[in-house]
């Protein structure tokens, strides 16, 4: 991968930034949010920060172009990002290049997806993302320009442009950026990333074509077979994409209901296995033509219920976030899967 080539660089007699943001829209470059102007000097030092990662990518959907290493940066740098986040990048961008992510599926759709960024092992501290309160939400430069920095590079390299090639009917907020931290230091389990198989000292980034997440409030419940009944009712929602049985979810507890299950004597892997028992909706609750489609594709219940994921193993569960009662799931697309990546370090 070459850092640059003589077609990457355009000479630009742009007087300030407002110049310069007016440009980039009129261009299609631009999420509609200000964009930092992309020099040769900014450019270089995100991709001097990058050295460790040596592999060149896959084509980009839905143009198919193999991207450069520059023209990586240059969006990482135009989302705001800082050199040392763009590993944490080209990592999610690896995850959602993975075949089985299904990138050119999940930009065609109608469906409201974005790429969730999840980021597991030490880079969470050193880089400041957060972790913890409000970790969906904004206040953190890390999380925010991470996930617009691969939002950007989808558009600006991979060509899905809003209303011509991302067919999303109504779109999600998350498409703007959607990144946060697994907080470990809370979590009575261990890490994610190390449940995937990866060291504890590796930093890892997971990531999947879902929703913005979906608020769980349960404030009454003091027992884990309370805050069970309160998530599994959450999940089970006709409406979701996740009726159709062909994809992965993420259940994000609070640390507050973590530690309820925890001290009730739950495993993840018990509760993976609850939550897939007993996350179903009833065939009462789906409309007559909805049956008869799904069952067209193939799509029956298990006798008077639809499971929410085709099999246990797709039931994914961190723990994030603050102080407060409340936990979140993700819904995918469907299509799609959970991919996990190391992040590659400079030596």
């Amino acid at each position: 991968m070459n850092d640059f080539s003589s077609s990457e660089v355009i000479d630009l007699d742009i007087p300030d930034s407002e110049a310069w943001n007016d440009f980039a829209l009129a261009q299609g470059w631009s999420d509609g949010m200000p964009l930092v102007m992309p020099t040769e000097a900014a450019v270089a030092r995100f991709t001097a920060a990058a050295r460790g990662d040596n592999q060149t990518f896959a084509p980009i959907s839905p143009r198919q172009v193999v991207p450069t290493l520059a023209s990586l940066a240059a969006n990482a740098v135009m989302a705001g990002c800082k050199p040392e986040y763009f590993p944490v990048v080209l990592a999610a961008l690896r995850g959602v290049l993975s075949p089985e992510y299904n990138l050119h599926g999940t930009l065609a759709t109608t469906h409201p997806c974005a790429p969730m960024i999840m980021v597991s092992g030490p880079l969470r501290q050193a880089l400041d993302i957060n972790c913890g309160s409000n970790c969906f939400g904004q206040g953190w430069r890390a999380n925010a320009t991470i996930g617009r920095a691969l939002e950007l590079i989808l558009l600006n390299v991979g060509g899905a442009r809003p209303g011509v090639m991302d067919r999303s009917t109504q779109g999600s907020p998350a498409k703007f950026s959607f990144c946060f931290g697994e907080n470990e230091e809370v979590s009575p389990w261990a890490p994610y990333h190390v449940r995937r198989g990866f060291a504890a000292t590796d930093s890892v980034v997971t990531v999947m074509s879902g929703e913005a997440p979906h608020n769980i409030n349960d404030h009454g419940s003091t027992t884990a077979e309370g805050v069970l009944t309160t998530i599994c009712e959450s999940i089970a929602q006709p409406g979701s994409n996740l009726i159709y049985g062909k994809g992965p979810y993420v259940l994000v507890l609070g640390p507050e209901h973590a530690e309820t299950l925890h001290r009730d004597g739950w495993t993840i892997e018990a509760l993976r296995e609850e939550v897939f028992r007993r996350a179903r909706v009833h065939i009462s609750r789906v409309s007559k033509e909805n049956r008869e489609s799904y069952a067209s594709t193939g799509r029956h219940p298990d006798g008077d219920w639809y499971p929410m994921s085709p099999t246990v193993e797709d039931i994914h569960i961190v723990v994030a976030g603050g102080p407060g009662k409340h936990s979140a799931y993700i819904p995918s697309f469907g299509g799609t899967a959970v991919c996990s990546v190391r992040v590659a370090l400079p030596a």
